[in-house]
């Protein structure tokens, strides 16, 4: 594996088996660097879920190799955080008890990270409230603070903020990109958003319609031209590929 790379996608096709097999990706490729925040965007069925279940560990290729730091993924570990929409935070816990779950060694120890981490995401305020009580965008960071209490190396976000309203999802993206530069993390973040795409991301990956393979990396940064203009046609010619495909 390249230096300066955490997660690599080589030539992976993942086909779901059945009466008329589905082929979701097709000798995809794709590199993260390490500390990058890698947006993924794509039209509806182009197997965005399918890839982040693949990173994540939940299924595996029919063909190619998934590495995170040359290693092979073979399942689920903790050197990926997961944090999606449905960010399951327990209910009947504190922030900062669901901060601490799943933490080990000493009681005092697991309560000082958890502390640490609420911090970190701005919620330290809010630690004995429970996910009820927290306000807007506030589980969402919970959530957040969670999957970093494991020290990932990656981190796995499908649309995370895609419940909040506009103004809410902007603040917590902004608060998100801060958390991410500060631990240097290196970051997939799936939405189906153009201006959070490049809101959050440093680069975009555009995905083709299924069978999902990666049509375009946009380089925010040194992109000539608005880089959301850009992304909307792509994910426009997208949507019509798959409805005349």
């Amino acid at each position: 594996m390249s230096q300066g790379l955490t997660l690599s996608l080589r030539d992976v096709t993942k086909t779901f088996p059945g009466d008329e097999p589905f082929t979701a990706l097709s000798g995809l490729d794709l590199d993260v660097r390490r500390g990058e925040l890698l947006t993924l965007m794509g039209p509806g069925g182009c197997g965005k879920s399918t890839l982040f279940a693949l990173v994540a560990g939940l299924i595996g290729p029919t063909a190619g190799r998934i590495l995170i730091d040359g290693a092979p993924v073979t399942g689920p570990a903790l050197d990926r955080g997961v944090v999606v929409q449905q960010y399951a935070l327990f209910p009947w816990r504190t922030a900062l008890g669901n901060v601490e779950f799943g933490l080990e060694g000493p009681a005092a120890a697991r309560r000082g990270r958890a502390r640490e981490l609420l911090d970190l995401v701005g919620m330290s305020r809010y630690e004995q409230c429970h996910p009820a009580e927290l306000p807007a965008g506030g589980r969402e960071l919970v959530a957040l603070a969670r999957s970093l209490a494991f020290d990932p190396k990656v981190l796995l976000m499908d649309e995370p903020f895609a419940g909040l309203d506009r103004r809410t999802r902007a603040w917590v993206g902004e608060e998100f990109v801060r958390i991410c530069e500060r631990t240097g993390k290196t970051v997939v973040f799936v939405t189906h958003d153009a201006e959070e795409a490049v809101r959050v991301g440093r680069r975009v990956a555009v995905m083709t319609p299924a069978p999902g393979r990666v049509k375009e990396i946009v380089d925010v940064g040194s992109f000539p031209g608005d880089p959301r203009r850009h992304l909307t046609r792509l994910l426009r010619d997208g949507l019509t590929a798959a409805r005349h495909g």
